[in-house]
């Protein structure tokens, strides 16, 4: 799970300050405010870890990409190319990681608190980004730090509470890291006792392989899905892969909470749909037996025909792929929705906070799954109904995290509306969801000016 992160110089956000991320993780504000770019550079940092290109510090996309922003020069502050990009985040470390000094033989502990830190340049001559220094923080009461430090043509590095060792006869500088995370393998065979050094660059490939995307607008149902027994690792950014997705989990067990009773995976996603009021029933059959296409049957309301997806509102095919997502992706997954409620009626947006709250919630094979949810999102209808169940003691406080996103004088400004456990917000900025007052006084004044007309005319 990520605890936290920390951006300076990316798009509009000039410097975000520490932005703190909770189980459940809610932004929202004005159109163009940066609430968007916030996944992006979450994004770009993940098709970067997930790319080929070890030598690449930043992978900005490409037309194979999650997310293409272009050149330095256009996600830089102010299209600031001096500038530089500088980010952290401090997550926990899955598998936790045992240091260990080979040299004087003793364990200096188990870590599980990562910090990560980055500073990125712009090299000019070479047109290509460069790593400047980047540092890894680990605590478990114990702090120890290793930076990877630029230095003359090179790099350097430097660990505190913790002495690395050289090897005689290897006084060369480090070469370039891996990516914007990756310790050289030359600086394990300079040192003889930083072995453990892979396992820090491991600890965010984990992470960043386990963020997932769904975007703002889902692709449109099909009324044949060819599946063959592959499992998809998501839904896909836009859901393309939600149906495969069901039909890979048809032996999987999901329970709602603690002592909460299972139930199989498709049956999970058919409950959820009556839930929220848009189906009676629903189910994923194979046309006929020995063929690999499957359609998807929905019936709207008790004793009414059953049609194909293809022939019911565009509502349901754009919930499915967030429902399925939420409990199809292994667990100790962060994920990341912009936008889910597009297209859906308003009672059906607050269903949705009630998905998430079950989402980071749930249980399979008597272990929490600890899901991470994070939301993009202008539903006033979501939010309160999270409101409503901290109010109801469903979810903690603690375990909700809402921000506003505004522009003040060309900078995205972020701020964290303080909930306490009756749900109110006790912070509400101006014209958090618009200006409802001023529509219900404007209403008020036309009405009696029409009344008075009348009783004149």
């Amino acid at each position: 799970m990520i605890r936290s992160i920390h951006i300076k110089n990316f798009k509009a956000w000039a410097d975000s300050r520490k932005i703190r991320l909770a189980p459940l993780t809610i932004f929202c504000g004005n159109n163009s405010s940066g609430k968007s770019s916030l996944a992006q550079f979450m994004l770009m940092l993940k098709q970067t870890v997930e790319s080929y290109d070890r030598q690449r510090v930043l992978h900005l996309g490409d037309d194979k990409a999650m997310i293409d922003l272009g050149t330095y020069g256009d996600l830089i502050f102010n299209h600031d190319t001096d500038q530089r990009l500088e980010f952290s985040f401090d997550f926990d470390a899955i598998p936790q990681i045992k240091v260990i000094d080979a040299v004087k033989q003793e364990g200096k502990g188990v870590f599980s608190n990562l910090r990560f830190e980055a500073q990125i340049s712009f090299d000019r001559k070479s047109s290509r980004t460069q790593l400047d220094h980047m540092r890894y923080t680990m605590s478990n009461g114990e702090v120890l730090s290793f930076l990877l430090q630029s230095d003359q043509g090179g790099y350097r590095l430097e660990s505190e509470n913790y002495q690395a060792v050289r090897q005689k006869g290897r006084a060369w500088k480090l070469p370039p890291p891996e990516n914007f995370f990756g310790f050289p393998d030359e600086a394990i065979a300079y040192y003889q006792n930083t072995g453990f050094l892979n396992d820090l660059s491991l600890s965010i490939k984990n992470l960043f392989k386990s963020i997932y995307y769904v975007g703002p607008l889902r692709e449109h149902p099909e009324r044949l899905y060819q599946f063959s027994g592959e499992e998809p690792p998501d839904v896909g950014s836009k859901g393309k892969l939600a149906i495969n997705a069901i039909l890979a989990a048809k032996e999987r067990k999901i329970a709602r909470g603690f002592k909460a009773r299972t139930e199989g995976f498709e049956a999970l996603i058919a409950r959820w749909l009556k839930q929220m009021g848009l189906i009676d029933n629903f189910s994923v059959r194979r046309i006929s037996e020995g063929r690999k296409e499957y359609e998807v049957r929905i019936m709207i309301q008790q004793g009414a025909p059953e049609v194909l997806i293809t022939d019911v509102g565009f509502g349901i095919s754009q919930v499915l792929p967030v429902l399925v997502q939420c409990f199809y992706v292994q667990p100790d997954s962060t994920l990341f929705f912009e936008q889910p409620e597009i297209h859906l009626h308003p009672s059906v947006q607050s269903h949705l906070g009630d998905l998430f709250i079950e989402a980071t919630q749930a249980r399979e094979k008597g272990k929490d799954r600890n899901i991470q949810v994070i939301v993009e999102s202008h539903s006033e209808h979501l939010i309160r109904r999270i409101q409503r169940r901290i109010a109801e003691d469903v979810i903690k406080p603690e375990d909700v995290a809402l921000y506003f996103i505004r522009q003040q004088k060309g900078k995205a400004v972020i701020e964290e509306m303080n909930l306490d456990i009756f749900g109110n917000i006790t912070n509400w900025p101006e014209n958090f969801f618009g200006n409802d007052l001023e529509d219900l006084a404007a209403m008020t004044k036309a009405a009696r000016d029409k009344k008075k007309n009348q009783q004149h005319g």
